[in-house]
């Protein structure tokens, strides 16, 4: 499928509230622990462990697991690539929201390129 720069296009995985809301805050430290993460998103074990297997699988987060004081220790951190999808995601969500808050019957065509150049003047 091709697909052409300026088209809307919102990452399915991403978007996932759950798995958004993980990746926000991957997006704001260098990395979390695990019950760091929990406690922040609000998710039970199971399903903060069934989200993080997705997003390790796709190459968006990387899981580290050690001991401290002979205790299990899981760190996640986002990768590069993920923290450019989530980057790139995020700006697709203020695109939307700009179209949303301009209707095309002004003056352009309501494209995105239309509501990028509305915003920077």
């Amino acid at each position: 499928m091709l697909v052409r720069e300026h088209e809307l296009l919102l990452d399915r995985l991403i978007h996932e509230p759950a798995r958004l809301a993980i990746l926000t805050v991957l997006s704001s430290v260098e990395d979390a622990d695990f019950t760091f993460l929990q406690r922040t998103t609000g998710l039970t074990k199971g399903n903060l462990s069934s989200h993080l297997t997705k997003l390790e699988t796709a190459g968006l987060v990387q899981i580290n697991k050690t001991f401290v004081r002979k205790r299990p220790n899981t760190k996640v951190a986002l990768t590069p690539v993920g923290r450019q999808r989530v980057a790139h995601h995020w700006n697709q969500l203020e695109r939307l929201r700009d179209l949303s808050e301009s209707p095309a019957s002004e003056t352009g065509d309501g494209s995105p390129e239309d509501a990028s150049a509305r915003r920077a003047s």
